[in-house]
């Protein structure tokens, strides 16, 4: 069987964001079902380089299809300056589940930033009040751009508010989505009085307001993956609905881990869990004047679910390279 081997561009044209927003609110309750499996992300720290390796493995069934691999990433924040190349390097295997039999290696940068808007549209769908129109961004790296592809696929969103220390990070972004919507450069204030919020910095500080947010804003918490990172102010946390991605996770490095340790919000200001919103066993948003907050880490399981969405694509098309990884 042939292994295909997909670079950024193979997995963009691949990764269908309609599909993969499903099949990542897919893995989220087979996650609470407890039809997953999911180890503790596992950290190689290499102080010698400051950098990182981490591996996230899963496994998950879906009930329609079942699926598993492992990412391998790093974070080398020095990679820019010295060697130009990326911060972050993502590397996906992605496995048939019945015979260990590797499908597709596929590059995990791209599935990254695609199942990381597709966890928070899937949150947004619940969280934020149904006619939702404006979207403020808080940072206008990477990850922006598909915190704004996938919740445009589940609200019809028209203004959006972008903010940023860069301004060219800024102008690329508005070059970038100005014939879609209505898309200017503002204050983090004016971003966080939008309906949908999407904070995606490498803050280590509080960077939104309680006082900046509108009646019924709906935060997704996206940029803490680290206990040192930190870009709500802890206020937010104590007055919004907090739904998180995993207790373990957010707790340790979420945007909630800092005021978690520090004891200012506790486990019964957590609402739950967005896989049990997404099974019915808790409620989404149930007022129209309420902040909600969704605090994503980040699970192996969601890479997982958008690496069978780009493999099921890409088995079918005739331009994708593959090879012969396992003889007999």
């Amino acid at each position: 069987m042939e292994t295909l081997l997909l670079d950024r561009e193979g997995v963009d044209v691949n990764a269908r964001m309609g599909e993969v927003i499903d099949a990542v609110g897919d893995a989220f309750a087979a996650y609470e079902r407890g039809d997953a499996l999911m180890p503790a992300k596992s950290y190689i720290e290499l102080d010698q380089y400051n950098g990182d390796f981490r591996s996230m493995p899963a496994y998950m069934d879906a009930g329609e299809w079942d699926a598993a691999g492992i990412k391998w990433v790093n974070v080398h924040p020095d990679n820019p300056e010295k060697f130009d190349l990326p911060t972050v390097i993502g590397t996906m295997i992605y496995s048939d589940p019945e015979t260990a039999v590797p499908l597709a290696i596929m590059d995990g940068t791209e599935l990254t930033m695609k199942r990381t808007g597709a966890a928070a549209a899937v949150a947004t769908d619940r969280l934020a009040i149904p006619e939702a129109r404006s979207m403020g961004l808080v940072g206008a790296g990477v990850q922006s751009y598909t915190q704004l592809e996938a919740i445009a696929e589940i609200r019809p969103i028209e203004e959006v508010v972008v903010s940023d220390l860069d301004s060219d990070a800024v102008d690329a972004f508005v070059d970038a989505f100005s014939d879609q919507f209505d898309v200017r450069a503002g204050s983090i204030t004016e971003a966080a009085a939008c309906d949908v919020l999407s904070t995606v910095t490498p803050s280590t500080e509080p960077i939104v307001s309680r006082a900046d947010l509108g009646a019924h804003t709906h935060i997704n918490a996206m940029g803490a993956d680290a206990a040192a990172k930190q870009e709500l102010d802890p206020e937010i946390l104590v007055d919004a609905k907090l739904v998180i991605d995993d207790h373990a996770q957010t707790t340790h490095s979420g945007e909630i881990s800092r005021s978690y340790e520090d004891g200012r919000i506790d486990d019964s200001d957590i609402h739950g869990a967005v896989g049990e919103i997404v099974v019915g066993d808790r409620s989404g948003r149930t007022e129209d004047d309420e902040i909600t907050v969704f605090d994503s880490t980040g699970l192996a399981i969601q890479d997982v679910a958008t690496a069978h969405v780009i493999y099921e694509h890409a088995s079918e098309a005739d331009d994708v390279d593959s090879f012969p990884l396992v003889g007999r």
